[in-house]
């Protein structure tokens, strides 16, 4: 006869550990940010001036991390520059026309491609844009202009005179220079006539669609 064991119920082992269990540590307090991510928060709700002055005293007593934006308080200098026969040079453009300009002092006195301002840009409105440096400057009659222009219209050549000019003046009076550039007359104006399209009468203009 076979005998079948029978198995025991017993008890189970509970599992100790010889190593003693070390009690849990607190969780670290939330860690402040540091000066960076502070800085970086300033920049969106603070203004700009406020923003240089954060960023310059920005230190992290971790990284030691300074951080220095600010540019020097040194205002740029800029030169008188005149040729050997007391002028002042420089270029203007604006569209497809190019004008140099030779300005000295004198009696308001300009000549445009040998030919008198009045005569060469008949129009009004063209010598009233000619003679704007002058007048924010308020230098009106109290410099003579030689200029040489070519390329593109009448209103071009207009703003390219123009353009030369302010920058002339500058040159002559280096204190002038804010008045003009805060009239935005030393931009260079870029906007010129979009190309022709494939395809089209002009740079958006169709052809004239005829349904029968």
């Amino acid at each position: 006869m076979t005998t079948e064991k029978t198995k025991t119920d017993k008890p189970k082992r509970e599992k100790t550990s010889s190593k003693p269990v070390a009690a849990k540590a607190p969780r670290a307090a939330k860690q402040a940010p540091s000066v960076k991510t502070e800085v970086v928060k300033s920049r969106a709700a603070k203004p700009l001036s406020d923003i240089k002055e954060t960023v310059a005293k920005a230190e992290s007593l971790d990284n030691k991390i300074i951080v220095k934006t600010e540019k020097s308080n040194e205002p740029n200098v800029y030169e008188k520059k005149i040729d050997a026969f007391g002028r002042a040079y420089a270029t203007g453009k604006r569209k497809n026309a190019i004008a140099r300009v030779f300005i000295k002092p004198g009696n308001g006195k300009i000549v445009v491609n040998g030919r008198p301002i009045e005569v060469y840009f008949a129009r009004p409105v063209l010598q009233m844009v000619v003679n704007q440096p002058f007048a924010v400057a308020e230098r009106l009659g109290q410099f003579d202009a030689e200029i040489t222009v070519i390329g593109g219209g009448l209103s071009g050549q207009a703003g390219a005179v123009k353009h030369g000019i302010s920058k002339a003046l500058t040159l002559f009076e280096p204190e002038l220079r804010p008045v003009l550039k805060a009239a935005k007359f030393l931009r260079r104006d870029s906007r010129i006539v979009e190309r022709k399209k494939y395809g089209r009468v002009k740079a958006r203009r169709r052809f004239q669609y005829s349904k029968r």
